[in-house]
């Protein structure tokens, strides 16, 4: 064994023991490492404020909504992705998604990696739907969600709701308090019955 063995062992074990060490602190409630949190807020707060203060209060009550809104759409699609998958298999897509909605994924997909300087995720053909389509795509396959939903027109009602708020926060338009409880309702309504 030479010198850069021995120093990267020594180096992987104090790694793996600080970790071990780290995770006992965590564990008892005593925060390790950075506080990214921290570090975001400050950031969000540099950013916003060369803006007035009614918009940046805005935009704090509609970041709440995002963030809800963002997480909710991608739970979506990644139950779709998994009960899919495990039932009809990895070629799921090809075999039991409309073919009209495959068409529209495929031009979005198109367009993005053609049209744009952005570098995000764009290989799951999934990510190209809109909220709308993603109920489609359930009630399309309905044998593979049935246990979870009530009803279609359960799951179609709130989802034709919440993407017409998906769509007024995309366009950064400000919604009402009452707004924002109806979506948080449908959103744990929505948790509950796929149970997460």
């Amino acid at each position: 064994m030479n010198d850069t063995d021995g120093n990267l062992r020594e180096w992987l074990f104090k790694t793996i023991m600080f970790e071990a060490d780290a995770e006992r602190f965590r564990r008892s409630g005593i925060r390790v490492g950075a506080d990214q949190s921290s570090a975001e807020r400050s950031l969000l707060e540099e950013n916003l404020a060369p803006f007035p203060i009614e918009l940046r209060n805005n935009a704090m009550r509609m970041l709440r909504l995002y963030g809800l809104l963002f997480c909710f759409e991608n739970s979506v699609r990644q139950l779709i992705k998994e009960r899919l998958t495990e039932n009809e298999g990895i070629n799921w897509w090809d075999k039991v998604v409309p073919p009209k909605i495959r068409s529209f994924a495929d031009g979005r997909m198109e367009k993005a990696i053609r049209n744009t300087w952005l570098e995000g995720e764009k290989g799951d053909l999934l990510q190209y739907v809109e909220l709308g389509h993603l109920s489609d795509i359930i009630i399309a396959n309905w044998e593979s969600f049935s246990d979870l939903v009530p009803s279609q027109h359960w799951l179609k009602q709130r989802f034709d709701e919440i993407e017409q708020a998906r769509n007024f926060v995309a366009h950064n338009r400000l919604l009402l308090q009452s707004e924002f409880a109806r979506l948080e309702q449908y959103v744990s309504d929505w948790r509950k019955q796929v149970g997460f």
